[in-house]
């Protein structure tokens, strides 16, 4: 079978779980500035740069990767949110593109890889898949960063989508199954991450599926460039994603009524890994793992997930405390929806006959 079979094989037997955080995980490692930089030889400071770990000190990621999957996770999702020529850009490594994401999906994939076999020789089929994180960049195609000038973008259409085929092209050199467009601000941005991957399964001659994950910036339930959650779903849904789903954003309590509304309109499978609350007036996240796994529990009971986890500020305790929450209880099942035309400006609109 295809990778997107098998995962759509196992989803319709449970509820999956992804991973959780890594940017906070890899904070509790009190990593100095050399720790980042190793021995690559580049001029700026890199304090911050959790990405580039793939290369100076790889045994970081690793630990988080296997401690994830230990928790119960069946997707590991690669240490590579801003891992692009953008974003690294900010620390002069923009050329260590490609080996980064190569190096990141390699260690996943062989974490994934060893966790797969541990349960093969226990006579359990149980794949693992590793899923390219793909971040937003910090680069917007519908909004101008200057108030004097609406029509002003920082970036074009073509250098975005050229932008995340490199990034792509990588992490499926290195062995990732998906490519994960998360942390969705900007729709716009999203489908040049969609293009791209278009115009990389070209070049493959074969699928790589997508994974889509949309982030809320406000409580009326949309993203910084202004649609809500249905409008943006009419704006994917031609990627034919194998997830559709929300990340980060306020929290499970504030997520329920948009998890409710994708589940009804998504005829893919949806996956929501919020962050562990909001953080506190230190930045840290003191939701405790009994209590996020409470919270999106509720949404297994309603038939409304086939994929959780978590996002910022949610550990390893938190993927275990979720993956026993719902562990037995029945998947979504996919709506039926009537075949007709569903467009999307800021607001989604249906054509009906």
């Amino acid at each position: 079978m295809s990778v997107r079979e098998t995962f759509l094989a196992e989803a319709a037997k449970r509820i999956l779980i992804t991973d959780g955080a890594f940017g906070t995980e890899i904070q509790n490692w009190k990593l100095s500035e050399a720790d980042y930089a190793g021995d690559l030889g580049l001029t700026h400071d890199q304090k911050g740069n959790n990405d580039i770990l793939a290369l100076t000190k790889p045994e970081v990621p690793e630990a988080i990767h296997r401690a994830y999957f230990e928790a119960g996770a069946d997707i590991a999702e690669t240490n590579t949110f801003s891992a692009n020529r953008i974003s690294q850009a900010d620390y002069g490594a923009e050329h260590l593109v490609r080996e980064i994401n190569v190096e990141s999906a390699r260690l996943a994939r062989r974490l994934a890889d060893e966790f797969q076999a541990k349960d093969a020789d226990k006579g359990i089929w149980r794949p693992r898949f590793v899923a390219g994180a793909i971040g937003p960049t910090n680069k917007t195609l519908s909004l101008s960063p200057d108030v004097n000038d609406p029509g002003y973008r920082e970036i074009d259409w073509d250098t975005l989508v050229d932008v995340y085929k490199e990034q792509a092209a990588a992490l499926v050199e290195g062995g990732a199954d998906f490519i994960l467009i998360e942390t969705v601000f900007d729709t716009l941005n999203a489908k040049a991450g969609v293009m791209a991957v278009r115009q990389l399964e070209h070049e493959l001659g074969r699928e790589v599926p997508i994974m889509l994950s949309m982030t809320l910036t406000d409580l009326s339930g949309r993203n910084l460039s202004g649609h809500t959650v249905e409008a943006f779903w009419h704006a994917v849904r031609h990627a034919k994603p194998v997830t559709i789903g929300l990340n980060c954003s306020f929290g499970a309590t504030q997520l329920r009524p948009h998890v409710k509304t994708l589940s009804e309109i998504a005829d893919t499978l949806i996956m929501i890994y919020p962050n562990a609350g909001l953080p506190n007036e230190l930045g840290a996240y003191d939701e405790m793992p009994e209590t996020t796994a409470g919270f999106v529990g509720e949404w297994a009971v309603a038939g409304q997930v086939n994929v959780l986890g978590g996002c910022c500020g949610s550990t390893p305790t938190h993927i275990k405390a979720i993956a026993e929450k719902v562990g037995g209880m029945a998947p979504r099942a996919l709506p039926r929806l009537e075949p007709v035309t569903r467009l999307a400006g800021l607001e989604p609109f249906i054509m009906e006959a």
